[in-house]
């Protein structure tokens, strides 16, 4: 049962943190070059949701035995 608490949690992170990314996309038109726009997401905590979230999907993922 907890697998299944563990995913719904890491899909929902993973969604926040991607939403959040792809806000910032948005900037790179504006004139911001792709290695500040790293360095932008690298400074951003809410970025660090998505990967968080994707490794708490394939957690729970693994230890599922069905």
């Amino acid at each position: 049962m907890w697998q299944w608490m563990l995913l719904l949690v890491g899909f929902g992170l993973s969604v926040a943190g991607g939403t959040v990314t792809i806000t910032y996309l948005n900037l790179v038109p504006a004139g911001l070059t792709w290695l500040e726009f790293l360095i932008l997401i690298q400074s951003r905590p809410e970025c660090y949701l998505f990967p968080a979230g994707l490794t708490l999907s394939l957690t729970a993922l693994i230890f599922m035995k069905e």
